[in-house]
């Protein structure tokens, strides 16, 4: 009857009054009132709606704070709601969840109730789409990585591990390439032009160096390389790793980039048109936007700074590289050379 009421005026007075009065000591009081609090979310999964949810959910908090319950309770209360309510619904907790990220974090709640989140957040991962619940699916990591410290082990690449999985797609056969090919349509005199398409100021300059298929496929090739380092120490894969980067600064040298005003008006429609949140899940590679990513200043930067994290890992000690990964003199100072190089092409497209 007292968390009837409790519910009703959503208050933890009745809870606390009711607590005196059980029979038992406090171990047990709690444990019956965490169930009864959990039987009373059973019954209102059926009819309720989220607010009554997170009504309960308040007084379960303050029934931790009075003392009078389990401080793990509020928590398995959250897992019980998002495991019975459709993802729509769910975000709507989830929201109450990242606005008491202070209460979470403070020490009454984390240790009870940090695993707790953490085994959450992991179920609505896996529940969500990568591809069309983009904006959720960031505010869940988000929210994990304001609730837990930077030094928790959850969170960090003890052993130095590479995500050998994120493969980056390309064309590799030439013969399927259409690099190269002249454009046999011209664009009638006085056509308007299409939404999406390029007018001739749009176009980006020409570079000295070809825009082929050759220059295409080791581009994209170096992609491996930043994806798993290691194959850097490998003599061979070294050879092919330094002549592949040699030609692609070079171009990144040579190829002339688009005007710098012109591009951020091209940014500010693309947000008009696409909304606030803009999500790229990887680099695409149609050869069709070669000529466009080379000219493009921030496609540049993505690319020079895997570089600088993977020259930082290569000269860098760390505990669980092989013995066998070691740079020679050579290595260490073609490194060091175009270290310099890649900071020198940053620069000049921030004073661009």
């Amino acid at each position: 009857f007292k968390m009837r009421v409790a519910v009703d005026i959503r208050n933890c007075k009745p809870l606390t009054s009711a607590f005196s009065h059980l029979p038992g000591n406090e171990t047990e009081k709690k444990a019956t009132l965490d169930q009864a609090l959990r039987g009373v979310l059973e019954e209102q999964i059926v009819s309720s709606d989220v607010e009554d949810f997170l009504s309960l959910i308040y007084i379960s908090i303050d029934g931790v704070t009075e003392g009078v319950c389990s401080a793990t309770t509020p928590f398995l209360l959250l897992g019980d709601v998002l495991d019975c309510l459709p993802l729509d619904q769910c975000d709507k907790i989830f929201s109450f969840v990242e606005e008491n990220v202070s209460t979470w974090k403070s020490s009454t709640f984390y240790s009870a109730g940090k695993n707790y989140l953490l085994r959450m957040c992991n179920d609505l991962l896996r529940r969500l789409s990568k591809s069309q619940n983009t904006v959720f699916c960031g505010r869940i990591q988000l929210f994990l990585a304001r609730l837990f410290p930077l030094s928790e082990k959850s969170g960090l690449n003890l052993q130095s591990q590479f995500n050998l999985d994120n493969i980056t797609v390309f064309n590799k056969n030439e013969q399927d390439s259409t690099l190269g090919l002249q454009h046999t349509e011209v664009k009638e005199e006085g056509m308007d032009v299409e939404e999406g398409e390029m007018g001739d100021e749009d176009a980006p300059a020409p570079c000295t160096i070809p825009i082929d298929y050759n220059l295409y496929r080791k581009f994209w090739t170096l992609q491996d390389y930043f994806r798993n380092p290691v194959q850097c120490y490998d003599k061979f894969s070294w050879m092919t790793f330094l002549k592949f980067s040699d030609e692609t600064l070079a171009v990144f040298k040579s190829y002339k980039l688009d005007d710098m005003q012109a591009s951020k008006r091209k940014l500010e429609e693309m947000r008009t048109a696409a909304g606030d949140h803009v999500y790229f899940a990887k680099f695409l590679t149609s050869e069709k936007l070669m000529d466009l990513q080379l000219s493009d200043s921030n496609f540049r930067r993505h690319i020079l700074l895997q570089y600088l994290i993977l020259f930082q890992y290569l000269k860098g000690q760390v505990k669980f590289k092989s013995s066998s990964c070691v740079l020679n003199d050579d290595q260490s100072l073609w490194i060091e050379d175009t270290t310099k190089l890649v900071y020198q092409v940053c620069f000049n497209l921030t004073n661009h």
